[in-house]
């Protein structure tokens, strides 16, 4: 990547960036309009014109941002190799602060948003984001069982459901808030519950 291409790259993330700061302010993407996104980026709005050709199309660069930022955090993290345990906290206070830094009403609105406009694009994403997790742990599931931290009778799908359902629940705003100082207790019953039977 040559030096116009960085210059160009910074100055696309410096406009996603003040998009996802109004849409933390206003809520909602109709409540912006490209002269406060230009304002915010500290950009002439034909700069994001000439970026993004419409305010449609930078929405959607801010939510497909969105997920990609989500994939390859969780991707980083389970790339430490740390032991399972540690793993799993720093995953679910990686999650934990997702939610809370994009906020309930801009995650409603992201999907809102991709129901509405029926983007093929970021339903791949959102998809893309699900396997991805899926993936994540799946890998991070056995390595639990490797380390004897896992019970081996608990199947995949199980494991898969069990962590699905604690993890939507998380998602609403009202647990979410109150339980990110309670990370490490989540986690401990969380672990004494799919350890397994000591005889």
């Amino acid at each position: 990547m040559n030096g116009f291409q960085k210059r160009t790259e910074a100055k696309k993330k410096q406009i996603i960036q003040a998009t996802l700061q109004l849409l933390k302010a206003k809520g909602d993407e109709k409540n912006i309009t490209m002269e406060e996104i230009a304002k915010q980026a500290n950009v002439a709005k034909t700069t994001i014109f000439k970026y993004f050709g419409n305010k449609d199309n930078l929405i959607r660069e801010v939510y497909q941002s969105f997920f990609e930022e989500m994939i390859e955090s969780a991707k980083a993290i389970l790339a430490k190799n740390k032991p399972f345990e540690e793993t799993l906290i720093e995953l679910s206070q990686n999650k934990i602060k997702y939610f809370h830094d994009m906020g309930y009403t801009i995650y409603v609105g992201m999907m809102k948003y991709i129901t509405e406009k029926e983007d093929d694009g970021l339903s791949l994403m959102a998809k893309k984001l699900s396997i991805e997790n899926q993936i994540i742990l799946l890998d991070l599931f056995h390595r639990g069982k490797k380390e004897g931290k896992v019970d081996l009778k608990y199947s995949d799908e199980f494991l898969m459901l069990y962590f699905r359902t604690i993890v939507e629940g998380m998602s609403n705003p009202q647990i979410y808030e109150k339980i990110a100082p309670y990370t490490e207790e989540w986690t401990e019953m969380l672990m004494k519950g799919l350890a397994p039977d000591k005889k």
